[in-house]
């Protein structure tokens, strides 16, 4: 039996620095908030570095089984 799986990723912080900021402070509640619906969080990936050496945003990468 193949277990399948549905990906979903959530974009925090894109923006000016005070976005992200606040992004850095409310990603473990949206975690929570799609963990009550069944996802699993896979990674948080933080690409590319941009001003004052922060992140630009923040991706949220999660899964559950169909």
């Amino acid at each position: 039996m193949t277990q399948r799986y549905e990906y979903k990723f959530v974009r925090l912080g894109e923006g000016f620095l005070a976005a992200r900021k606040e992004a850095e402070k409310t990603y473990q509640d949206v975690i929570h908030q799609h963990a009550q619906e069944g996802w699993r969080l896979v990674q948080v990936f933080a690409p590319g570095i941009g001003g004052y050496g922060a992140a630009k945003y923040y991706e949220i990468i999660l899964e559950r089984q169909r």
